[in-house]
């Protein structure tokens, strides 16, 4: 009796043995098969993306992601869908693919790269600095991002150069305001966006027509010492410039021009700076 149930208890551990087997090699033949699936996603993803059918191209990347979203191709496929999307000036799919990505993979090698491509798509919205400011901003967070947290990557580089652009765009857009307001002789409110001007675009073209219109609008106000200080300022800088030959003849009294030797060796024009930034 005893025998019968150790044959009986045998039986029983070589079924079970065999049936652990027989599921393992059919897990491991489906990871194979998922795998394989994933691989030929990505790659008519590949395909589709050369022949420029970009919908159909993001849509096989998000396939690969899904068949396999712990493979590495995963994080891959999100990127491209996004860039599928950004080639063919899709900004708004490409920006969703991007911050997708950014919330999902932290800390990926290439989050420098989502984040750069982030902010082109906003950059390349930019349409005037008489539209909403929202794209502006957001473009000029992001390249400040790169700029700190990537400094030594191309992508840092390239955010300088255009951050500056944006910043010209920005100091127009107070320009543009500015000048409405002194249309309409709103004083305060023009003056306070000249004013921003010089005190946070300073580098940019717009700097001499705000310091001259401060000087206007502070002689009118019978603010002489005002006026006569951004006389100083723009003389200082910008002697040769129209902007302080008319701010000087507000003034119309014997007041001196500075005299300022500068090293041109140091000093860049500003419009020669702003086309550099436009080639």
């Amino acid at each position: 009796m005893k025998f019968l149930n150790f044959i009986l208890f045998l039986l029983i551990i070589n079924v079970l043995t065999s049936c652990s087997e027989k599921q393992e090699k059919v897990s491991l033949i489906k990871e194979d098969n998922l795998e394989m699936q994933m691989i030929e996603a990505y790659n008519e993803g590949l395909k589709e993306f050369n022949n420029g059918d970009i919908f159909f191209a993001a849509k096989k990347f998000n396939e690969v992601e899904l068949l396999y979203p712990q493979s590495i191709w995963a994080s891959r496929s999100t990127l491209m869908a996004a860039y599928s999307y950004y080639s063919q000036l899709y900004f708004t799919d490409a920006i969703i693919e991007l911050e997708r990505f950014l919330d999902k993979y932290k800390n990926h090698p290439n989050t420098d790269y989502a984040y750069y491509l982030l902010a082109i798509c906003h950059y390349n919205q930019i349409v005037d600095e008489k539209k909403d400011l929202g794209e502006i901003v957001k473009a000029k967070q992001y390249f400040i991002l790169l700029i700190k947290e990537y400094p030594n990557t191309d992508f840092a580089e390239d955010a300088k150069f255009k951050l500056e652009l944006v910043e010209e765009i920005l100091a127009s857009k107070e320009l543009y305001l500015a000048n409405y307001y002194l249309e309409r002789e709103k004083w305060i409110p023009a003056m306070n966006r000249y004013k921003k001007i010089v005190n946070e675009y300073n580098t940019t073209i717009f700097i001499e027509e705000a310091l001259y219109r401060l000087v206007e609008l502070n002689y009118k106000l019978g603010l002489i010492d005002e006026a006569k200080k951004y006389t100083a300022l723009l003389g200082y800088n910008y002697q040769s410039s129209d902007w302080y030959e008319r701010s000087y003849n507000i003034l119309n009294t014997n007041y001196e021009k500075p005299s300022i030797k500068k090293d041109l060796n140091n000093q860049k024009s500003l419009l020669k700076k702003f086309k550099q930034l436009l080639q």
